[in-house]
């Protein structure tokens, strides 16, 4: 067997070889058409060697003539299959080169079989036999059909299409593809069209031999397949390895992890789930996670879902809203939920990340009633300071009250009775002893230790003034201290606890009062003042005392901090607390010339109002 036979025939056995193997791996998967394209390549390669070597075993021209004819049908084949492959493994390449070289190779086929006896030559006149080699091949000699070039100008048209596709995949940043796929097409392409169109105008005395520049085109091409699956094989592996380390993290996590696919059902779940659900890990799988809702929410969920997924992204869900989740039992179970897309092969999936709460919402009651508690002992304190100045505030009516029943009872005793005169004691006697209730009901609301309230009432904050300018009436006569009042007309409501408002009064009003225990009694005035603005209630207590050291001014409102010897630190803590539950603000400033003034500002009705937990 000469080596020219052995030589072709490694060529065929190779590129029948890919084709078989790359035509069974696309049998089981029949979504990669690569796969079948490539075998395409490959056998179509097979065929043009074959009819190669019976062209260099040709005995006559006519047989010569006809063998060259169909070997344009598997070239017509390879060339369609070349620009599919670019087409749609490098997605490169201009669709309009790509139209016009496949279309302007089918005419050059159709044109092959109208020709006798081909596209490439008008007449084979005679063979010739050439010594390649040591053994001896035919080649034609005759007359090239000037069509020919049209031939020449679909091979042209194809590097033009595959150098274009190859730049494109080059400047895209995947050079190996671009030099593998591209480049080695494009250079074998460029070695084929010159070969044939010396041999065919006669310009080379040389056998047809382009079946070997299509080998080198087959090998890149199944090369490249092949790194391909080998690193796919190596994505899969560490994919999986992957997979298994999040199955472990999720499923390590001290909160509930929950994964949903798109149509909401649940595809992964861990033990904490279970502890917090009740619901064993099996009923849970493949079950929609509306079951995991309470019944009274459930209708809107799959809205909420919906939305989630048309804008998915990391976040908190329900943000300001308290969320509960159902146990298997029906019972509901305060849950904090965040949200975290995950996008794979399979498509969208959502992973719950779910807390308990339920520790954390009994810890902030008992806060809350401990805050309670605080805010209590702070005016029970308050009160203490001014027992003395109470004393006298309720000695004098109840003076005035003895005083008046014993004249009306000397009266009486009388037998001359003036009935004028005992009715106006009488009179007194009414109003000493309504002023003296006035007293006793601010003080039984001031001690009065009740539950934090979930609703406020509307307060008149200027009132809720003067409530308090009466109550401390004795006192601030007792310190020598006058209090003005600039109060602002048409004064909104607020939205808020009446008596820890008051308390707020009292413990700003008392501070301002200590802070000038130390000055003449002349210079001991205290003004409280009220306005609105801007949707807010402003109300201020300002003294003339000696003012807060601008290192302290941020440590004022700080629990247990205190600038007396014998204070506590809970007065303006306890008023920060109160205007924080009431959603405003308190703040202190130094005056321009002495003493420093305390502020605070509450939302009037209907300004972002909404219910408020109170301490």
């Amino acid at each position: 067997m000469s080596w020219i036979t052995v030589l072709w025939s490694i060529n065929v056995g190779a590129c029948l070889t890919l084709a078989v193997m790359y035509l069974a791996v696309w049998s089981r998967e029949r979504e990669s058409w690569l796969y079948l394209i490539f075998s395409c390549i490959a056998a179509a390669a097979a065929f043009i060697a074959v009819f190669e070597l019976q062209l260099i075993r040709a005995d006559t021209s006519e047989e010569y003539g006809a063998i060259l004819r169909w070997r344009a049908l598997p070239v017509w084949v390879l060339v369609l299959s070349l620009v599919g492959f670019t087409r749609l493994y490098l997605r490169a390449g201009r669709s309009w080169l790509a139209w016009s070289a496949c279309s302007l190779k089918t005419l050059t086929l159709i044109l092959n079989f109208v020709f006798t006896p081909n596209l490439y030559y008008l007449e084979i006149t005679a063979l010739r036999q050439l010594s390649w080699g040591g053994e001896e091949a035919s080649i034609a000699l005759g007359t090239p059909n000037p069509w020919s070039l049209l031939n020449q100008v679909t091979l042209l048209l194809l590097l033009v299409f595959f150098a274009d596709a190859t730049i494109t995949v080059w400047r895209r940043g995947d050079r190996q593809r671009a030099l593998i796929v591209g480049g080695t097409t494009t250079f074998f392409g460029a070695i084929v069209m010159a070969q044939f169109a010396l041999v065919v105008w006669g310009i080379i005395q040389a056998p047809f031999f382009g079946s070997f520049a299509y080998l080198g085109i087959v090998v890149a091409l199944g090369y490249q397949l092949s790194d391909d699956a080998v690193r796919a094989a190596h994505l899969a592996s560490e994919l999986q390895i992957g997979e298994e380390r999040f199955r472990r993290v999720v499923e390590a996590a001290p909160n509930a992890m929950i994964m949903v696919n798109q149509e909401g059902q649940i595809t992964l779940a861990n033990q904490q789930a279970e502890k917090t659900f009740g619901y064993p890990r099996e009923e849970l799988l493949g079950r929609p996670i509306e079951m995991l809702v309470p019944e009274r929410v459930r209708s809107g969920h799959r809205g909420f879902r919906h939305d989630y997924l048309c804008d998915p992204q990391a976040r908190p869900m329900g943000a300001g809203r308290e969320l509960f989740g159902r146990r298997k039992d029906g019972s509901e179970v305060p849950v904090e939920i965040g949200l975290s897309p995950i996008h794979t092969s399979k498509g969208l999936l959502v992973l719950a990340s779910i807390v308990d709460i339920t520790e954390r919402k009994l810890a902030e009651l008992e806060a809350a009633r401990q805050r309670h508690d605080l805010a209590h002992l702070a005016r029970v304190t308050a009160l203490g300071e001014l027992s003395s100045s109470l004393a006298h505030e309720l000695t004098h009516p109840l003076t005035a009250i003895l005083s008046n029943a014993q004249a009306a009872q000397r009266f009486l005793a009388d037998d001359d009775v003036d009935l004028d005169e005992v009715r106006e004691i009488l009179n007194d006697i009414v109003t000493q002893d309504q002023r003296a209730g006035e007293v006793i009901h601010g003080l039984r609301q001031l001690l009065k230790k009740g539950e934090p309230q979930k609703h406020c009432d509307d307060v008149d904050l200027n009132e809720a003034i003067r409530d308090v300018v009466q109550l401390m009436r004795s006192d601030l006569i007792n310190r020598n201290v006058t209090v003005d009042t600039d109060l602002a007309q048409n004064l909104p409501a607020v939205t808020g606890d009446r008596v820890q408002l008051q308390q707020v009064l009292l413990n700003l009003a008392l501070n301002g009062c200590e802070a000038m225990g130390d000055y003449n009694s002349s210079e001991r005035r205290l003004l409280i003042a009220s306005q609105w603005e801007n949707g807010a209630v402003q109300v201020s207590v300002a003294d003339c005392g000696s003012g807060i050291p601008e290192e302290k001014m941020q440590q004022v409102f700080e629990r247990f901090f205190t600038t007396k010897k014998e204070g506590m630190g809970l007065g303006l803590s306890v008023c920060r607390t109160i205007i924080d539950a009431h959603r405003g603000k308190i703040w202190a400033t130094n005056n321009a010339g002495c003493g420093a003034t305390f502020h605070f500002s509450l939302p009037i009705v209907g300004v972002g109002k909404q219910a408020v937990i109170t301490d």
